[in-house]
């Protein structure tokens, strides 16, 4: 007998619909963020999130870097919320992001931004949230419901509204070509659950997830959902950082997952995914770069600030897999809960 469907495989499988929804009711709210920022001008930003939302932020960090050219500084919540401390933003913008839009510390953050004189802009599931109330402007994700204790559908929401505030603000029209066709292409990731991959782990205690530039992002993220869903120890490096010192532990077999979009980074990424393989660790990379690791089955986006999102979709599907296959209920990950309001 089969065993049932998880919530989380459910809520993964829903991931383009969720996409749709939001680039169907979401475009005022983006339009006049967007504006708002054009009239800010800001020379810098600041980003204000935890956890799953941190790596969103970290993507959308390189995302402006590369696109607009303006700089991305993630400030720890604690400095308001526990230090109480206020700092001069003034001209600058602030990115929060934060599923609930509940937790203490990252409200506060906000509230002190705004304070300060930045333009503070949220990204959340719950646009009624207190995050939403001390922001001067609330972008709805419209996820919708997300009860797996495991953000999957919210952090891709989260990360399409984000570029596609970028795209609009930088009004690159390419880019925004490729947000609008990710329903599409979402559709194809979500049926990739790399089973070589899912293979190699077996039940193996550690890996490693790595990616460059905007993929770095998402390597956190998956490092991160390893640790969530299959109690299995991971670490998230940048390719440029891992053969100095990470590298030490690898063994034979020992497994990597090499997350690789399709920009100036990629053949950087496969030449250290090879390297690695050369000394005898099990590596998979989503790039057809690579000559000793085997490389992954991935959709292109089209752009390579989406490609990340279109790998993290394939990894959610993956990784739920090996939950299962190692007798973890995803669902209800132990010692955890569905929001963490930290002060």
């Amino acid at each position: 007998m089969s065993k049932p469907e998880t919530q989380m495989r459910r809520e993964v499988l829903e991931i383009p619909v969720a996409v749709e929804r939001l680039l169907r009711n979401g475009a005022d709210d983006i339009a006049r963020a967007a504006n708002a920022l054009r009239h800010q001008n800001p020379g810098y930003m600041i980003s204000v999130a935890r956890g799953s939302s941190d790596h969103v932020a970290t993507y959308l960090k390189y995302a402006s870097e590369l696109l607009t050219g303006t700089p991305i500084s993630s400030i720890g919540p604690s400095i308001a919320s526990i230090y109480k401390r206020q700092l001069n933003l003034e001209g600058s913008a602030c990115l929060s992001v934060s599923q609930s839009g509940k937790s203490p510390d990252i409200v506060e953050m906000a509230r002190m931004a705004r304070a300060g004189g930045a333009l503070s802009i949220a990204l959340t599931n719950h646009p009624d949230s207190p995050l939403a109330e001390v922001s001067d402007h609330a972008l709805n994700l419209h996820a919708g419901p997300e009860l797996s204790v495991a953000a999957t559908k919210t952090f891709v929401n989260s990360a399409v509204a984000g570029i596609w505030l970028l795209s609009e603000w930088a009004e690159d029209m390419k880019l925004r070509a490729a947000i609008h066709d990710l329903p599409a292409k979402l559709e194809k990731a979500v049926q990739l659950d790399w089973p070589e991959a899912r293979s190699a782990l077996g039940d193996r205690n550690s890996v490693f997830c790595l990616g460059r530039g905007p993929a770095y992002a998402v390597s956190s993220e998956a490092a991160l959902k390893f640790k969530e869903t299959c109690q299995l120890h991971a670490e998230s490096y940048s390719s440029a950082e891992v053969l100095h010192g990470p590298v030490s532990i690898v063994d034979g077999g020992f497994p990597v997952i090499a997350l690789a979009a399709q920009d100036e980074a990629e053949s950087a990424l496969a030449g250290v995914a090879d390297e690695l393989a050369r000394k005898g660790a099990s590596v998979f990379a989503t790039t057809a770069h690579v000559t000793q690791a085997r490389s992954l089955e991935t959709v292109r986006t089209d752009h390579p600030l989406t490609d990340p999102i279109s790998m993290i979709t394939s990894f959610y599907a993956m990784v739920e897999r090996v939950a299962a296959a190692r007798g973890i209920n995803p669902d209800a990950p132990r010692h955890l809960k569905k929001v963490t309001e930290t002060v």
